[in-house]
């Protein structure tokens, strides 16, 4: 052949089996001027003969070298490659990986075209343990899109995380003219060559095309060189390397690079040897920190504010060699969402561990109070659960632990209780054995437990299917069941003695349980053949597990799974919906409930569903609700999950459908099913066909959106406000519009009310409930939705400092948040009883009547509190941003709002302090303006009004 324009360096040892794939996929390249160069790193197998097969076999294309000894690594048979090259552009390739098929011809065309030394493309890692062979791509954000740069300066995250040398095209000249080779003798040769290579280019040009499949085996008897993690051997060489690296970017000037690499060190070098560090020795450990500690003391402090805190933490504890805080770190930096320490207050914020205060560093890397563990619920927290012993005999196993108690939240006199769960990773039925601990106990900072589980008797595997166990905890608080893995970290499972169990389909595939420990340390069982299996021939046992029982067994199982999947899939479901479901007869009397997309029983939905029952309105109630169990929804209704299938058939039967914001878009309303929408608020900022946003849609997006809102066949409004914003908005038909007002407001107007009549302000229970002393005036700081970049849901901060007010407030005031139901706040626990998070609470009726006065911004929530007469204040830090760069207003608040508008903190705690002068007196006369125009027919008797024209009669 002519002179190539790629040279593919394909490198080798011990793989002569999969040589030929990767040989393969560079010869069916559609770039037709590519060769392959093929270097056998002196293997001990057939891999050179097999090299030798294929360039006899392609003598134009092919060429095979050995080198006369093994290397040990991957940097001698590349620099080898390098100089064998005839091409004009090198391309790397491992033996077990393979390239894309375009990848030569889009990475050339790339260099050509803008004269880059560097074209880099998308890797793609294929992992072959997986059932489907999953796929994800390496750090995909950096290939978005097409792009050229002169300096490596301009894209730090292309040196900080794309290290590999196989996802590249390099010029061939530029490799020998800059000296380019990779390290001979060391592990992680990729790091620094790569490094070596971004800083030498004069320009670099990324294409958002897959060039390389990565195939990752972790289960492979011979352990890759990054999966070996275990030896110490393999630190030193990262360590180097970095090392390395670090000299090279100090030498160029490049500080922010470095800066840059130190956090990707933090992020992801430590985390990997991090995730096995719990089950190694001490001997181990003790290298590692050493290794470790000298390079992390040359790390840029800043560094640690930039990555997640648990990296940080595990970090810093490393640093002080703290084994007894670090390991339980190291077990939920492998476990996500895991909470393994029993924290620390402080001076009002918790900590990870009570030791290493006394620096700044120390308090502001372990200080984890913004993750809530103090506030959020024990029932949404993954208690750390570790092993304790353990020990078995037969068919008998002896377990004990101890679980997490953070912060003594599970108090001494609480009622506890526990079992053992055994359940199937994979089966047909979900089979689960729950079997009752011995004792459980309170010990201050844990929760001890100590359990015994004759597995012979009451786990019953199929034997061929459900190959793997699970074992958790279920630890009983107070009647709230906490779900718990039960982790392993440094304790011997009995030499891993085996357990005898009995299969209930054959003991010729498996009859034992063996302990093993899981990729993030917890314990689990594997089946196993012994005992009775044993005696049979190794042959027997094969045929079993390949026989045809068995793939009958197993080709049942995935047609099962799969039809599952395809059965639980939205299209599948709208079919149904559509083709069956709505065929089904009318059921009289079925009312189908939803409130804020099935997240809430509230709002107007949740007072006509209670005025129903008041009335004693014969009906069949059905609430949806989203997420995966139900709480606060009321007790005498059929609750059903949305998007279940017992939803769909509701919804397609019920007589009426009755939510405030919308039943899912797709599903098409029968004639014979009345809509009432209730919505969930007056309108200030621009909804609907008037927003920005959906007048930005095609064609067809905004005809499937109009023909969702043609579906109502009633929408509340409160007057005539919402006529000429919301109605016109969303483009309703008069006729649809029912001027009733909010029957979520009915309480609110009745409150008013009574206090106009009597003079009297009953708070009612729910200010004991909340611990509210009664001297004390009650604010609700109530904002609107706030959405991260991309619009994306994200915690919410509230934009004063909560510490400031409790300290100038708390002794007069208790201060009640409630963001919006797709934020969330944490409060720290230093304003504790001063400042309350109320956001769990689905109703805010009775929060607005009970607070003195409302802080807010441009929320609905002004609308309603405003029937209350009492003062409001407006903290519109973001006017500018919000109001009119956003989504815009239908008018201006400035000049409309019945209490003082604020933007900044001082400004804020400023009317606070002088409350009635600032906000109440001042204002009462624009509050009684700001009722009548937006809230004219909000009168008290709006779910009263609903029930009598649709359920009882007497109002048609």
């Amino acid at each position: 052949m002519q002179v190539p324009d790629v040279s593919v360096v394909v490198i080798a040892y011990n793989d002569a089996e999969r040589l030929p794939t990767a040989v393969r996929s560079v010869l069916d390249q559609t770039l037709h001027g590519v060769e392959v160069v093929i270097v056998d790193d002196c293997s001990k197998d057939s891999t050179f003969e097999v090299a030798q097969a294929l360039a006899a076999a392609h003598p134009d294309r092919v060429r095979a070298f050995q080198l006369p000894q093994n290397s040990g690594g991957c940097g001698a048979p590349r620099n080898y490659g390098i100089q064998q090259c005839a091409g004009d552009y090198v391309v790397f390739l491992d033996s077990d990986d393979v390239l894309e098929r375009n990848a030569c011809r889009n990475m050339l065309d790339a260099a050509e075209s803008t004269g880059s030394d560097i074209v880099s493309g998308l890797c793609v890692r294929v992992h072959l343990d997986s059932r489907h062979k999953k796929t994800t791509p390496w750090y995909p954000w950096i290939y978005s899109t097409t792009r050229t740069i002169e300096s490596i300066t301009e894209l730090p995250d292309l040196l900080t995380f794309d290290t590999l040398s196989t996802n590249k095209c390099y010029r061939r000249e530029f490799l020998l003219e800059s000296g380019l080779e990779f390290p001979v003798g060391i592990h992680y040769e990729d790091l620094l060559f790569s490094a070596q290579a971004y800083v030498a280019a004069r320009r670099i040009t990324l294409i958002p095309n897959t060039v390389y499949h990565w195939n990752v085996q972790e289960s492979a008897a011979a352990k890759s060189i990054s999966n070996r993690r275990h030896e110490i051997a393999n630190f030193v060489h990262r360590m180097e390397i970095h090392r390395r690296v670090d000299a090279l970017l100090e030498s160029k000037g490049y500080d922010e690079l470095k800066y840059r690499k130190d956090i990707k060190f933090l992020k992801h070098d430590l985390v990997l040897h991090f995730r096995d560090l719990a089950l190694l020795d001490e001997d181990y450990r003790r290298e590692f920190a050493e290794l470790a500690n000298g390079y992390l003391a040359e790390i840029d402090p800043r560094a640690y504010k930039e990555v997640q805190p648990l990296h940080a933490i595990c970090a810093y504890l490393l640093s002080k060699e703290d084994w007894d805080n670090l390991l339980p770190a190291t077990e939920a930096l492998t476990n996500a969402g895991r909470l393994t320490s029993p924290l620390a207050e402080v001076d009002g914020q918790v900590y990870w561990c009570d030791r290493h205060l006394d620096t700044e560093q120390g308090r502001q890397v372990l200080d984890v109070t913004a993750r809530g563990f103090h506030t959020r619920p024990l029932t949404t927290l993954a208690l750390g659960n570790r092993l304790t012993s353990y020990e078995s005999t037969d068919g008998v196993v002896r377990l004990a632990g101890r679980v997490v108690n953070p912060l003594g939240r599970i108090a001494p006199d609480a009622k506890l209780g526990a079992a053992l769960e055994f359940s199937a990773r994979r089966s047909v039925g979900g089979r689960t054995a729950r079997i009752p601990v011995t004792s459980v106990r309170h010990a201050g900072q844990w929760i001890e437990w100590e359990g015994t589980a004759d597995v012979a008797r009451t786990v019953r595997p199929l034997g061929i299917i459900d190959a793997v166990w699970d074992v958790r905890l279920v630890l009983t608080v107070d009647g709230q069941e906490l779900r718990t893995r039960v982790s392993v970290g440094g304790t011997p499972l009995d030499n891993a003695r085996s357990l005898k169990v009995r299969p209930r389909l054959t003991t010729l595939v498996s009859d034992r349980f063996v302990p093993e420990i899981t990729k993030k340390g917890n314990l689990s069982y594997v089946l196993s053949a012994e005992g009775r299996a044993a005696v049979h021939t190794s042959s027997m046992i094969e045929g079993a597990m390949h026989g045809r029982t068995a793939q009958l067994a197993k080709t049942s199982l995935r047609r099962l799974l799969k039809a599952k999947k395809d059965l639980n899939s939205g299209e599948t479901k709208l079919r149904v919906y559509h083709e069956f479901y709505s065929k089904l007869p009318i059921r009289k009397g079925l009312v189908v409930f939803e409130s804020h997309l099935g997240k809430q029983y509230s709002d107007s939905p949740k007072a006509i569903y209670e005025e129903m029952r008041r009335q004693g309105v014969r009906f069949e109630a059905v609430w949806s609700y989203a997420g995966a169990k139900p709480t606060g929804f009321p007790q005498d209704a059929t609750l059903v999950k949305r998007w279940s299938w017992q939803y769909l058939r509701a919804l397609a039967q019920a007589e009426f459908w009755i939510d405030n914001q919308g039943f899912p878009l797709r599903l098409a309303k029968r004639p014979g099913t009345t809509y009432i929408q209730t919505w969930h608020g007056t309108a200030l900022k621009r909804m609907g066909f008037d927003e920005p946003n959906t007048k930005a849609r095609g064609l067809a997006a905004q005809a499937a959106f109009q023909e969702s809102l043609d579906r109502f066949d009633h929408f509340l409004i409160r007057g005539e406000h919402d006529r000429r914003t919301l109605a016109k908005g969303f483009r309703l038909r008069d006729e649809v519009l029912l001027p009733v007002g909010y029957p979520r407001n009915d309480e609110l107007a009745e409150t008013r009310r009574k206090e106009a009549e009597t003079g009297v302000r009953e708070r009612g229970e729910l200010a004991a409930k909340l611990g509210i002393a009664p001297e004390k005036k009650v604010l609700l700081y109530a904002p609107t939705f706030r959405a991260a970049p991309g619009g994306k849901v994200r915690a919410f901060k509230a934009p004063f400092d909560v510490e400031e007010f409790a300290e100038r407030f708390g002794e007069t005031h208790t201060l009640l948040i409630r963001t919006h139901y797709l934020n969330s706040v944490t409060l720290p626990p230093s304003v504790r009883g001063r400042v309350i998070d109320v956001s769990s609470h689905h109703d805010i009726t009775p929060l607005l009547a009970l607070a003195d006065g409302l802080i807010t911004d441009y929320s609905s929530v002004m609308f309603d509190y405003g029937l209350l007469d009492r003062p409001m204040i407006f903290f519109t830090y973001d006017y500018d941003e919000y109001a009119k760069e956003n989504r815009g207003t239908y008018f201006d608040l400035k000049e409309r709002a019945p209490g003082p508008v604020v933007a900044t903190e001082e400004e804020l705690f400023g009317v606070i302090a002088n409350f009635k002068d600032e906000a109440d007196t001042k204002y009462a006369a624009a509050r009684q303006r700001f009722n009548a125009e937006f809230s004219e027919c909000d009168r008290g008797d709006a779910a009263r009004r609903i029930v009598a024209k649709f359920f009882t009669g007497s109002g048609k």
